[in-house]
């Protein structure tokens, strides 16, 4: 693991069943409390402040992260250095598995958005399953391709999806499953990383949200997004044009 996590582990302060959290992961659960408590001998818990970084890009991982409480973001910067983020990890999510397999240094920064709670995993347990249990293995592969297909998606909707397609696309995500009717819930992280992560300027994503508002489709508080109806907005035509739209092109 890399300097960065090194010294962060000296600063932890809460004491989490490390077990218990593993085996109610999806990855996890096929295992047996003998695994799992192998995994669990060679893991260790971490604490992050609000924007304290866990790893910087380049970095060496000799593992990977579960999240338990708090929100990580995932970045790198451009030439230009401007920041993009492509991933906003929540609890009972995992990141660094594919770089722990690559042996390769991480393309990424890790910071948290929030005070978070993670447990790293270290490489030599996740190998010892991998030896052991052939479906662990495929469980693993299964969730490095679910990764790539998220990745592969997150391409198609920035080549094909207009901007405010993207943010409706994001908003019914966090908003589940439900098809129609209300539903509240707080974004996971400050407009301007919510707008990074979409390829957007923080411009442009509040022009969207302040237009999906006056069109009565969702209400605005903070963080804290009020989905008026479900099936609504799903069938948004945003077609359109939105107030100002000749300045509304700030998609990266």
């Amino acid at each position: 693991m890399g300097s960065w996590a090194r010294g962060i582990e000296k600063r932890v302060s809460k004491t989490i069943n490390i077990g218990a959290v593993l085996v109610n992961l999806p990855l996890f659960q096929q295992l047996s409390d003998g695994e799992i408590g192998d995994l669990a001998a060679g893991a260790r818990e971490i604490e992050l402040g609000k924007g304290q970084l866990l790893f910087q890009k380049g970095t060496h991982l000799d593992g990977f992260y579960v999240v338990v409480q708090g929100q990580i973001k995932l970045a790198f910067s451009s030439p230009q250095g401007n920041e993009k983020v492509v991933s906003i990890v929540g609890p009972c999510q995992s990141f660094g598995e594919a770089v722990m397999f690559m042996e390769k240094p991480t393309p990424v920064l890790a910071q948290a958005l929030e005070d978070s709670l993670l447990v790293f995993i270290a490489k030599r347990g996740i190998f010892s399953a991998i030896d052991r249990d052939p479906a662990f293995a495929r469980r693993m592969l299964a969730g490095l391709s679910m990764r790539l297909h998220g990745l592969i998606q997150d391409v198609e909707d920035y080549s094909l999806h207009s901007s405010t397609q993207r943010v409706i696309g994001f908003l019914l995500q966090l908003a589940g499953a439900p098809r129609g009717g209300r539903i509240e819930f707080e974004l996971p992280a400050s407009k301007h990383v919510i707008a990074s992560r979409l390829s957007l300027t923080p411009e442009t994503l509040s022009r969207i949200l302040h237009h999906l508002s006056d069109s009565g489709l969702i209400a605005v508080k903070g963080r804290r997004i009020t989905v008026s109806d479900v099936a609504r907005l799903k069938q948004f035509d945003d077609r359109a044009p939105m107030p100002c739209a000749s300045g509304a092109s700030g998609a990266r």
